[in-house]
């Protein structure tokens, strides 16, 4: 991989990342086009860390507050009463922010397990491009029918643990490339009764713990193996990343704005036509739905 395919990756994923079209399909699909193959799960993960770096910029008053407010309630008293705990007096309102650090952590679990419990499977057979059709048209239907029947009435303050969860199992389905990180979790917020903007501010919050980690994680298990095997080079991994970070901070302005007045039915007819299109490449061989994924180590 040479940087201007880096430069097209990290473009892809900038672009895609916080859309609810799939950053990971995109990436399998884009970099087989370009000659790279299937630049892989691990290259997926460690770019994934440019656009997490610009949720924590753009949210950073949110995210400051939260972990400031969390770090009191940990140091408050921890006695019996959730109020206390929260680092609230006895009878004052629960302190939000300290809740939404903890519903962040309890909603990241069920990803964290699940992407241990299938990691080879997310690294091989769930990349297949007949996979990723099928999570592409249905996941995109339920989007569209999430937002047409969803109340949109809730905000995130009234957020509750069992809500965290059901988000925290939507986001993992993205686990799965095709089905989106943010249009699991924000069709899962839709279906729940929160508003578009609730959904999407959550949905980015809840992706920062667990996309970093795996992120670093893979960029640590990747030291030494960078270049071999048909892997990216660290170089041109990193010049993704970076590409993909400056487009992502774009792309979360301009999305926030748009879907604060239009619904996601433009993304659903995206996913549906840029199934077709990938069902035409396979069937005229100009895609391999196994595909070449390098694997490091």
């Amino acid at each position: 991989m040479g940087a201007a395919e880096a430069i097209v990756l990290g473009l892809v994923q900038g672009l895609t990342e916080f859309l609810p079209v799939s950053s990971s399909a995109h990436l399998r699909i884009v970099g087989e086009l370009i000659g790279q193959a299937d630049p892989g799960a691990a290259f997926t993960a460690i770019t994934q860390i440019g656009t997490e770096t610009a949720v924590l910029l753009y949210f950073r008053r949110d995210i400051a507050r939260i972990c400031t407010a969390w770090w009191r309630a940990v140091r408050g008293d921890h006695g019996t009463d959730l109020r206390a705990r929260m680092g609230a007096p006895e009878g004052a309102p629960l302190d939000r922010d300290a809740l939404m650090a903890w519903f962040i952590a309890l909603g990241s679990i069920p990803i964290v397990v699940l992407g241990l419990a299938f990691k080879n499977s997310i690294e091989s057979s769930f990349r297949n491009l007949w996979l990723i059709v099928l999570t592409l048209i249905v996941f995109g239907l339920i989007l569209g029918w999430a937002d047409r029947v969803g109340a949109k009435h809730r905000s995130l303050d009234e957020l509750t643990p069992r809500h965290a969860v059901a988000f925290g199992f939507a986001q993992s389905l993205a686990l799965i490339p095709g089905v989106s990180r943010s249009g699991g979790t924000i069709t899962a917020g839709l279906l729940l009764g929160y508003t578009r903007e609730a959904a999407a501010r959550y949905s980015f919050l809840l992706a920062v713990p667990a996309v970093l980690a795996s992120g670093l994680y893979e960029l640590a298990k990747s030291v030494g193996d960078f270049g071999k095997g048909g892997t990216p080079g660290l170089g041109v991994t990193l010049i993704a990343t970076v590409v993909a970070f400056a487009v992502g901070y774009v792309v979360i302005i301009a999305f926030l704005r748009l879907i604060s007045t239009h619904s996601f039915i433009p993304f659903v007819v995206y996913r549906i036509v840029l199934a077709l299109v990938v069902v035409v490449l396979l069937l005229t061989g100009a895609l391999d739905a196994v595909g070449a994924a390098p694997v490091a180590g």
